[in-house]
């Protein structure tokens, strides 16, 4: 079994901080809902405290996180090394989502570069933190990050990008509520 730690000191926060991909998982509250796993990327992840960090949302194919964080707040995120050195660090505690209007959502998207697919910001009070070894994954080089949400986002334009959320992201694949309309 890994290591369990009270929080993320300023080593942790700079191997975090260094990994170009991260994945949040979450779940609905009923049995038959679908769990949800998704990758993330690109300069969108901040740790803000010892135990909080936050990240800015963009607009997906679905809502599955907002929907269950809204629901439910449960999350786990996760990070692992693909270099030479094997690593992985779980973050477990529960999140809100701030929107466009929320101080929140202002504080966290001037951490970043600004980008025409921000939907909301995430952030999480962390209430566990593992290491584990991680030998099992694969190394990896990166090769770079994909600019297709950016380009997708400026092909559809503000107005575009509003009527996509509106009839793909009100609700997710469970009918739990996701964004405000």
């Amino acid at each position: 079994m890994g290591k369990v730690f009270d929080g993320i000191d300023d080593n942790l926060k700079a191997w975090i901080e260094a990994q170009p991909m991260w994945f949040v998982a979450t779940a609905p509250l009923s049995g038959d809902g679908h769990v949800n796993m998704s990758p993330r990327g690109h300069d969108s992840f901040s740790v803000l405290g010892a135990n909080r960090v936050g990240w800015v949302d963009y607009t997906g194919s679905g809502v599955e996180t907002i929907a269950h964080l809204r629901e439910n707040g449960r999350v786990c995120l996760m990070f692992n090394s693909f270099d030479s050195r094997p690593r992985i660090v779980r973050l477990h505690g529960t999140g809100v989502v701030a929107m466009p209007g929320e101080a929140a959502f202002y504080e966290l998207t001037a951490l970043h570069p600004e980008h025409p697919s921000t939907r909301a910001v995430v952030i999480v009070d962390v209430t566990r933190v593992s290491d584990s070894c991680g030998w099992g994954v694969p190394v990896m080089e990166m090769s770079g990050e994909r600019d297709l949400l950016r380009l997708q986002a400026e092909k559809k334009g503000v107005d575009g990008m509003s009527q996509y959320r509106t009839e793909r992201n009100y609700e997710s694949i469970d009918g739990l509520p996701g964004l405000p309309t």
